[in-house]
């Protein structure tokens, strides 16, 4: 039990599409992770923060979950969905658990569609073997719902600790929903974290390190990199409760994201955004001052139709940014940059990269910007910010970046 978590916050907001990339139709999306929206929302008792149940839905079969000593038996987790979900299919992994007969063995799954507490019915009851990791088990009894139930019975016959590393749970979702508009001021535990949202763009600020955030949403879940003046960047992920009051943070330095991440937790303060000095105050005027300073910026709130340069509705309000940003500066001139996660060939990511980024310059030039002040340029997968082990990272490396020339 010696894994330790680093403790810095950090944040900036940028967003891409949840969906699969390009050639991805037989790649499965875990419904029950965080980049599908899914939160732990009961907890068994814990070993320590780092081996915390929100680490079963991280998609990393080296972080878990473990009990306190002793407390091998009958705990219980209870995950909310994104969506009204029906599961099909359940994976986990217990063959990087911590110790020997460690991992958990004998699973009771119900899910419900009242509550987190009431209503649970059985899906399935389940025995993993020991040491592996992508156990898969079919659902036995289709029942849709909004929460997961996990009561892990026993372990393989430790006498300490019973862990899981990772549950996966693969179906489709029966609805979709927007959350409140979270715009306002979070109370964290790395003091508080200002945040406007505009359409599917997002921005804010945080006062720690000057951070600032610039980035975008798809229903309850956030994808976007931070920035600390002087001290990096990366990569981060962040899931809301239904209700946008409350949320569940992971974040990344550039680079190193095939490490746990690091957590924060935040809960509404005031609808009231408030501000930092370090901060521009909005989608366009942050892209403003990214590309003065460091010359270019991600932009993850213009989202893709699966394997397609199709631009979806949803995305026009972050574009219109953008329109706005060139207009009120006639000489700026941009290079749109598109960027796809590995799913599928080089070839095939370097051609839809190509395409989605024409995507955008076309409508750019429709909406009045002259065709002489953009490029469009695609990148494939070859200039990745997150690991593209999960599908976390994988809907953080797809992205459109502007250059400036």
């Amino acid at each position: 039990m010696e894994r330790i978590c680093a403790w810095v916050f950090v944040t900036v907001f940028v967003f891409s599409g949840v969906f699969s990339e390009a050639g991805a139709a037989d790649a499965e999306q875990s419904l029950v992770s965080f980049s599908s929206g899914a939160l732990v929302v009961k907890k068994p008792r814990e070993y320590n923060e780092s081996w915390g149940a929100s680490w079963i839905l991280d998609e990393r079969p080296e972080s878990g979950w473990a009990s306190p000593k002793g407390a091998i038996a009958n705990n219980v987790f209870v995950m909310e969905l994104a969506e009204k979900t029906l599961l099909t299919r359940l994976e986990f992994d217990i063959g990087q658990v911590d110790g020997n007969a460690r991992g958990a063995k004998d699973i009771l799954v119900e899910v419900s569609d009242v509550g987190p507490s009431s209503g649970f019915k059985e899906i399935t009851n389940l025995t993993l073997v020991d040491r592996q990791d992508k156990q898969s088990f079919p659902v036995k009894v289709s029942v849709p719902g909004r929460w997961v139930r996990l009561t892990v019975r026993n372990n393989q016959g430790s006498p300490e600790y019973t862990e899981l590393m990772d549950f996966r749970g693969y179906g489709r979702q029966l609805t979709k929903t927007d959350i409140p508009d979270v715009s306002g001021t979070y109370a964290t535990n790395w003091k508080d974290f200002h945040l406007r949202r505009q359409g599917t763009a997002v921005t804010g600020c945080y006062e720690y390190r000057e951070g600032v955030l610039n980035g975008g949403i798809e229903g309850r879940v956030m994808k976007f990199t931070w920035r600390e003046k002087d001290h990096g960047q990366g990569p981060a992920v962040m899931v809301f409760t239904s209700d946008g009051k409350k949320f569940f943070g992971l974040w990344w330095y550039e680079g190193k994201t095939n490490t746990i991440g690091n957590v924060w937790n935040g809960e509404l303060k005031s609808k009231d955004v408030g501000g930092c000095p370090h901060w521009a105050g909005g989608a366009q005027e942050q892209m403003k001052k990214d590309l003065a300073e460091l010359g270019r910026v991600r932009v993850y709130g213009i989202n893709f139709d699966v394997d397609s340069a199709v631009i979806r509705s949803e995305s026009r309000p972050t574009l219109d940014k953008i329109v706005a940003l060139l207009k009120s500066d006639p000489a700026l001139r941009l290079t749109i940059e598109g960027h796809t996660d590995s799913t599928g060939t080089a070839e095939h990511n370097q051609v839809l990269s190509q395409q989605r980024a024409e995507s955008v310059k076309n409508y750019l030039v429709a909406a009045g910007v002259s065709a002489g002040r953009l490029s469009a340029a695609g990148f494939g997968a070859s200039r990745p910010v997150a690991s593209n082990s999960t599908d976390m990272g994988k809907a953080q490396n797809r992205r459109v970046e502007l250059v400036k020339r």
